[in-house]
């Protein structure tokens, strides 16, 4: 059953020109004055959720982003001051990416952040995928087993500092701790000063195509899943739902459909499907041109690809609209009572799943972006009260 909704926010600024047909991503160029601004978008969206009555906000860790599309490259620090300014709201820093960080710092910096607000900031773990970022930072991402390799050695690391008083570690990257001496004796083990007050750790990750090494990997560790985007659309989400319920079952646990996950959709409310399609469109078609070659989107031709990076071509190529992803199932659009019986199909297909989240596609402006959560809110969230 459906009981908590949330939304989800990855940095993004207001933009103009948007569209296939609008100003290609790589010739976005915006000055720090308009890139701090997503953390003002952060705040007013944290304060209005906060209001009406949502569970979280999912906030996603980027760098590098002058174009203005990802823009939040420290999102526990960020999750803690929104933490000042809501009195319930949580926070997922959802999700931290990994490979980026040393492990043990990331452990610190969420335990200290769990601390002090009182366990309102919740644990994510991702692999990254911009080359830009990680390549940047000194991890692999082009090679792709290189990275979930590193991956899964931080997470064991992660899990190990926060579940025990104190732990070793010695695999291919990291030999934690080092034997070196230390007052007189050599260092064996290590504690992490502070572990995080709330015990056991809530964790998530995205899940994108779902293999079977992912999802066993989560569920050894205990890491509930999210899966978006193309994901969420009907096959896929069938898909990825009954190998979860299959990497579970592995180790003997029985999973009702949908539990311990949860669905992210964009979404736009209007007071028709028709008209909500056709505000929603070029919001959608920037996130497509955003997102459509970074393993996000189901499999595009560099046919398309190229034109989503040049609008010249664009009008002569065939790509995905806002109407072929309503009829997948992964754009809520329409009245409040065509989201409530798209929603309710979901509930029914899924009686385990407990949470959806619910977010506005790239560049939407902050007044549309808060109009469209109140309306969400007052519209669809009464329906699944209780």
């Amino acid at each position: 059953m459906i009981k908590q909704f949330d939304s989800s926010y990855a940095g993004h600024i207001d933009m103009e020109n948007v569209g296939y047909l609008g100003t290609p991503v790589n010739a976005r160029r915006y000055s720090n004055e308009r890139l701090i601004e997503a953390h003002t978008k952060a705040e007013e969206q944290a304060k209005a959720m906060d209001r009406l009555g949502y569970g979280a906000l999912w906030m996603a860790e980027h760098h590098f982003q002058p174009e203005g599309t990802e823009c939040l490259p420290n999102i526990v620090m960020l999750a803690v001051h929104l933490t000042h300014l809501t009195k319930r709201l949580k926070f997922h820093t959802g999700f931290n990416i990994t490979p980026m960080w040393h492990p043990l710092r990331l452990a610190e910096d969420f335990a200290v952040a769990d601390i002090l607000t009182k366990g309102r900031v919740v644990f994510g773990v991702g692999r990254g995928y911009h080359t830009r970022e990680v390549e940047t930072f000194g991890a692999p991402l082009l090679d792709q087993e290189a990275n979930r390799e590193l991956f899964e050695e931080q997470v064991e690391i992660i899990m190990k500092a926060f579940n025990n008083e104190s732990f070793s570690h010695k695999g291919k990257h990291y030999t934690l701790p080092p034997e070196v001496p230390y007052r007189g004796y050599t260092l064996k083990d290590l504690t992490l000063v502070p572990r995080p007050a709330t015990l056991p750790v809530e964790c998530w990750q995205p899940i994108q195509s779902g293999s079977a090494r992912a999802l066993d990997f989560m569920a050894k560790h205990g890491i509930q899943g999210v899966i978006g985007g193309g994901s969420a659309e009907g096959g896929a989400q069938a898909r990825i739902m009954d190998a979860w319920q299959a990497a579970h079952k592995k180790i003997g646990i029985d999973l009702i459909p949908g539990e311990r996950m949860a669905i992210g959709f964009q979404f736009h409310i209007a007071n028709s499907k028709e008209q909500a399609m056709k505000e929603a469109a070029i919001y959608y078609e920037e996130n497509m041109k955003m997102f459509g070659e970074l393993r996000l989107v189901k499999a595009l031709s560099d046919e398309q690809i190229e034109a989503m990076r040049d609008p010249r071509l664009a009008a002569n190529v065939k790509l995905p609209r806002i109407e072929d992803a309503v009829a997948a199932g992964g754009f809520l659009a329409g009245t409040p009572d065509d989201i409530i019986e798209q929603l309710k199909a979901l509930e029914a297909r899924y009686p385990g799943l407990s949470r959806v989240t619910v977010a506005q596609p790239l560049g939407l402006p902050l007044s549309l972006c808060l109009e469209q959560l109140e309306r969400f809110a007052t519209g669809v969230m009464p329906a699944f009260k209780g």
